[in-house]
C-alpha cells in the first residue's frame, strides 16, 4: 500500500510521516520546491514536487497511491496578504480533494483545527457537534479552516471517503517553523514573557496526534470529525510546567486581555507597514477571550488516540528546542 502525505515538512505533517515510516508504510510527500525538509531527514519516502494550488500536480501525486493524509496548511497568526490562507486552506483542500476523487483514492484523513470547533456560549466543553458558525471564527486562519472543512464535509456527503480529525494544540519534537504555540514554549525559555494573557488551552503530545490520524484512517467513520487533544490547562498551568522542566521563572504578572488590545492593533498596523511579522499578533489577542477546553473524549473511545501526559510533550518541546539550537 502506498500513501500520499501533504505537509510532511511541518510539524504534525512531520510527525505523522515518521509514524508511517515506522509501520513500514510506503509513503510518498508532496513538497514544494522551497521546502524545508529537515523533519523528513533520516527517513526513506519518495518525494514529489506539487502545489495545493496546481491541481495536475495533485493528481500526478496521488496517482498509485491508495490512501491520503492531508496535513498541510498555511498555519500563522499573520500575513501581510491575507489571500494566502484561502489560497492554500479552502481552495487548495478543495483541489486536493476533487483530485483524490478523480483518480479514485480509497480513503482519506483530512487534518483541520481545534479552532473549527464550536465552544458553549455559556461556558464548558466544545465537542465534535457543538454548534459554530463563520462569524465565531477569529482571524484568517481559523475563518479558511473553518471554511475548508465546510467543504470536505459536503464531499463527504456526496461519497468521498475522507475522515475528519482537528488536534487541539500540539506540542513535542519537530516543530520546526516553529508553530504558534511552540513560539510561545520558545519566548518563555528565553525569559521573553514578563507578563501574559490568561486563557485556556487543550496540550496533546503531538506523537500523539500523529497517531490519531493512522487509527482515523483505520478506524474512523467517514464523513466524521475527532477531535484530537488530551488535557485542557489554564496557560498559568502550562508555564508553571515550563518553570519545572526548564529552570525559567514562570511569569507572575496577568495583564487584562483589554488593555493589550490596543497594543495588539498597533503592533498588526505596524506589521502591515513593514511586513514583518508582529511581536504582539492581534489574532492571538482575540482568540485569549475563549477558553478552548474540549471533549476529547470521542477520539479516545472510537479511535484509541494514547493520551501522553502533557509534562511529557512538553518535556519533548524543551528537550527539541535547546538540542536544535532555538534557545
Amino acid at each position: 500500500m502506498k500513501v500520499l502525505v501533504t505537509g510532511a515538512t511541518g510539524f504534525i505533517g512531520g510527525a505523522v510521516t515518521r509514524a508511517l515510516v515506522n509501520r513500514g508504510i510506503d509513503v510518498r510527500v508532496l513538497t514544494r520546491r522551497a521546502s524545508d525538509l529537515h523533519n523528513l531527514q533520516g527517513l526513506t519516502v519518495e518525494l514529489v514536487e506539487g502545489d495545493l494550488r496546481d491541481q495536475a500536480s495533485l493528481r500526478k501525486a496521488l496517482t498509485g497511491c491508495q490512501q491520503l493524509y492531508h496535513v498541510a496548511a498555511h498555519y500563522a497568526l499573520w500575513a501581510k496578504d491575507p489571500s494566502i490562507f484561502y489560497d492554500v486552506n479552502v481552495t487548495g483542500t478543495k483541489n486536493l480533494m476533487e483530485a483524490a476523487r478523480s483518480v479514485g483514492t480509497e480513503r482519506i484523513v483530512y487534518c483541520s483545527t481545534i479552532g473549527a470547533i464550536g465552544l458553549p456560549p455559556g461556558g464548558g466543553l466544545g465537542k465534535e457537534e457543538t454548534p459554530v458558525s463563520l462569524d465565531q471564527m477569529a482571524g484568517h486562519y481559523k475563518r479558511s479552516k473553518y471554511l475548508a472543512e465546510q467543504e470536505v464535509l459536503k464531499l463527504a456527503k456526496a461519497g468521498l471517503p475522507v475522515v475528519i480529525v482537528n488536534p487541539s494544540a500540539p506540542v513535542g519534537a519537530g516543530d520546526v517553523k516553529p508553530t504558534p504555540t511552540g513560539q510561545v514554549i520558545v519566548d518563555f525559555m528565553k525569559g521573553r514573557m514578563p507578563a501574559y494573557i490568561e486563557t485556556g488551552m487543550n496540550i496533546v503530545d503531538v506523537d500523539d496526534v500523529a497517531l490519531g490520524h493512522l487509527l482515523a484512517m483505520e478506524k474512523g467513520r467517514i464523513g466524521e470529525r475527532y477531535i484530537l487533544g488530551n488535557k485542557n490547562l489554564m496557560l498559568r498551568e502550562v508555564f508553571e510546567i515550563l518553570s519545572r522542566l526548564s529552570g525559567v521563572k514562570a511569569p507572575t504578572v496577568k495583564l487584562p486581555r483589554l488593555a493589550i488590545l490596543p497594543l495588539a492593533y498597533l503592533n498588526q498596523w505596524i506589521a502591515n507597514v513593514t511586513g514583518q511579522p508582529p511581536r504582539i499578533p492581534l489574532e492571538g489577542v482575540k482568540m485569549a477571550k475563549y477558553k478552548m477546553h474540549y471533549d476529547c473524549s470521542k477520539a479516545i473511545r472510537e479511535l484509541g488516540i494514547p493520551q501522553t501526559p502533557p509534562e511529557i510533550a512538553l518535556g519533548k518541546a524543551v528537550q527539541w528546542f535547546r538540542d536544535h539550537m532555538y534557545v
